[in-house]
């Protein structure tokens, strides 16, 4: 293993923060895995998951087992660790920007279809090293004005030109759940199997710019662009695994998660290991854009009817919000049939808050499909 520190924000006179790398395997070697860690710094979960990562990935590079090249980032957002507000930590947004530390990542395919004009041909081979190559050219490019944007400039260089990511992340209680684009659905499939995820989350384009879609979208957008005469093929499975619940932090549930992502890696020629048989699928591939959020109507205590991981139909009661004061209560029903598969962590609500989420069959929306 090599450690790398990588300097963010290097000036003399105010704070400054460095990024800590993990290198298996060979560098340069494919397939290549790049893994990150709690990119929302207050989403400890994925911590938990890369230290055991690290520590089986070790054993495995001591017997001669990495295959490829694997890049872990055990705590991606030293920015948002330092970031605390009344005692609490607070690393989903950065505090100088309000920007969510997931979304407005470089979208290179516009640079792409330009400087890739006439230099396509008909190997897939030949296209997906060319796309990997004037990627990391463009990313280089870049000059970001702030420190969050150099942070995002050194995860995505990093990131961008793997054939796997796995970006680890938690929501606030949440049974397990995943996001990946809509053409690497088949794909990711045995991942989700692998985890359990009861929801596998899929869109071509979600809203926003985060971190996996950035890694993965410009395959499509690309191919779509250049025709089917220059066959590109989506080529970074960049996928946003949601490790359940923000409490959810157990050495157990973090060995059974990294067993799986090893799993994932040793099916698709990353390590050395047995390759298990699959089991049994818990979900299926859902549209984002059947995930209808549901709001508070009013303030009130929020008392759940049903557990995170039922299954619904339309029109069931889902909840009940009860204003302790006017005695009125109030009880949420499914809008549409599907799995209940995160929520609040919160039970006393204002209007307009977050209830819960429900992923359903049927596409439902439109435009940012992520809110904030």
């Amino acid at each position: 293993m090599q450690t790398h520190t990588h300097p963010i924000a290097s000036e003399e006179h105010i704070a400054a923060y460095q990024l800590t790398t993990l290198h298996f395997g060979t560098p340069g070697a494919r397939p290549k895995v790049y893994i990150q860690a709690s990119l929302h710094a207050d989403e400890v979960p994925a911590m938990l998951v890369a230290h055991t990562l690290r520590r089986q990935l070790e054993q495995l590079e001591n017997e001669g087992k990495i295959l490829g090249e694997i890049i872990l980032v055990p705590s991606a957002n030293p920015i948002g660790l330092s970031q605390v507000v009344h005692g609490a930590p607070f690393g989903r947004f950065d505090l100088s920007t309000g920007v969510n530390f997931n979304r407005s990542y470089k979208h290179v395919a516009d640079d792409l279809k330009k400087s890739l004009e006439g230099k396509l041909g008909p190997d897939a081979d030949t296209n997906i090293a060319l796309v990997r190559a004037h990627a990391l050219a463009s990313l280089a490019s870049w000059h970001p004005k702030d420190n969050t944007s150099e942070l995002k400039k050194l995860l995505l260089t990093m990131a961008i030109d793997a054939d796997i990511v796995f970006d680890l992340h938690c929501d606030n209680e949440a049974v397990l759940h995943l996001y990946c684009g809509t053409p690497l659905a088949e794909q990711v499939q045995p991942l989700s199997a692998l985890m359990g995820a009861h929801a596998l989350l899929v869109a071509r384009e979600s809203g926003g710019d985060p971190f996996d879609e950035a890694c993965s979208r410009l395959w499509w957008d690309l191919a779509a662009h250049f025709g089917p005469a220059f066959p590109l093929p989506p080529s970074c499975a960049a996928i946003t695994v949601e490790l359940r619940g923000e409490m959810d932090v157990s050495y157990a549930l973090a060995q059974q998660d990294s067993a799986a992502l090893l799993q994932y890696m040793a099916r698709n020629g990353v390590v050395d290991l047995p390759v298990l048989p699959l089991p049994a699928a818990i979900s299926q591939p859902t549209p984002l854009e059947g995930v209808e959020p549901i709001a508070a109507p009013h303030s009130g205590v929020l008392v759940f009817l049903k557990q995170l991981g039922d299954k619904v139909v339309a029109g069931e009661a889902i909840a009940d919000l009860v204003n302790p004061v006017s005695g009125k209560v109030t009880t949420l029903h499914a809008p549409h049939a599907g799995v209940l598969f995160a929520s609040t962590a919160h039970r006393h609500l204002l209007r307009g808050m977050n209830v819960c989420k429900i992923a359903g069959v049927e596409a439902l929306r439109t435009g940012n499909l992520l809110g904030a």
